[in-house]
């Protein structure tokens, strides 16, 4: 599987269109990224399988969190 990939994504906040480069060769990850055009910061959980050689990438909002 190539560690990276490039994903478009939509701010959850804007709706904006943003180009994400993913790196999966430290495994699944849950991270934050800024909107470039709203500033509100956007959640990010990847999950890499490496069995099927997929990564799926979870976005939501920062306040939307299910603990």
């Amino acid at each position: 599987m190539k560690n990276y990939s490039e994903q478009s994504v939509t701010c959850p906040h804007c709706g904006h269109n943003i180009r994400i480069t993913l790196d999966s060769s430290a495994g699944s990850q849950e991270f934050y990224d800024d909107c470039p055009a709203c500033c509100h910061a956007i959640h990010l959980n990847m999950q890499v399988d490496e069995l099927h050689k997929t990564i799926h990438l979870f976005v939501d909002a920062d306040d939307e969190q299910i603990f």
